[in-house]
């Protein structure tokens, strides 16, 4: 579908790390650019959203907008004051949207600021928060129902300015596929079970668990493979607690991957113990895709 009049979005993203977040935001931008919108993308160089997007067709800026500074905002602001017509303004992380509303305020234009919130991290309730969430932002979008009514509740946002919009999931992409013919695609034992997780290595996502009872079980279940799929700050920790407990012939660490629908269908179980600033896991609406 093609839309008779497109709008110019940017969308800004301070993250440089890969995960959820980052794919929802380019699956947006993918779309929303094939419906007739022009989308761009802001983010710091190193970020990998950046190449991602390129790959992806979409226009990417890259500004040195990973933390809160001057340099930071005074790039912003530059690139903004030389945009003419942008018709929405897409923040997703705290610093990329502190950093344009202070911009915004020393630029004409009423170009909207939304404030998209993937994660179930707690707000503050103090003023600047309120000004950045409530005056600054003209609109605010979760990834679930769930988080919008955490910031009513929580922090008395008002619920007329905001609006849900569930993170999806293509099932094209993600659908039942025979699990011998993927595990032969991707070179492993068409004997063993596999135990799988699709997840950035982050602390919160839970991998030191699932590692600490994969540990006490290998040894009553010896034909299972436990596969941890992703990247992340915390993959040398990992290493060395795979190392410690002994599970380094069992324990396969493949890192981010494009194909990640092909191991989804690997699996005989998907696994994710995450506790902490999960919005809308993507990971596992994948594996019930795939079955």
């Amino acid at each position: 579908m093609t839309t008779t009049s497109g709008l110019n979005i940017v969308h800004t993203e301070s993250s440089c790390g890969w995960g959820g977040q980052e794919i929802r935001i380019l699956t947006e931008a993918h779309g929303m650019q094939r419906r007739g919108h022009r989308m761009t993308i802001v983010c710091p160089p190193e970020a990998p959203i950046y190449t991602a997007a390129q790959k992806l067709g979409i226009a990417a800026v890259a500004l040195p907008i990973a933390r809160k500074n001057l340099r930071g905002l005074f790039a912003l602001r530059a690139w903004l004051k030389q945009q003419r017509d942008i018709g929405v303004l897409n923040t997703h992380s705290s610093t990329d949207s502190w950093l344009v509303a202070v911009a915004r305020l020393t630029l004409r234009g009423d170009a909207p600021i939304v404030r998209t919130r993937h994660v179930s991290t707690h707000i503050g309730n103090n003023w600047p928060t309120r000004w950045l969430y409530q005056e600054a932002t003209r609109h605010i979008v979760t990834t679930g129902e769930a988080l919008k009514q955490q910031l009513v509740s929580e922090n008395k946002f008002d619920p007329t300015r905001m609006t849900s919009v569930p993170t999806g999931i293509d099932l094209e992409r993600f659908h039942p596929r025979d699990a011998h013919a993927a595990r032969r695609t991707l070179e492993l034992d068409t004997a063993r079970n596999y135990l799988g997780i699709v997840a950035t290595l982050r602390n919160w996502k839970g991998h030191t668990y699932l590692l600490q009872a994969f540990a006490a079980l290998v040894s009553r279940y010896p034909g299972w493979d436990l596969i941890i799929v992703g990247d992340g700050p915390q993959r040398h920790n990992l290493e060395r607690l795979i190392g410690e407990l002994g599970l380094g012939k069992c324990v396969h660490m493949i890192g981010n991957r494009e194909d990640v629908q092909t191991w989804f269908n690997t699996f005989d179980i998907f696994a994710l113990p995450s506790y902490g600033e999960e919005g809308v896991s993507q990971s596992a609406m994948q594996a019930l895709a795939s079955g």
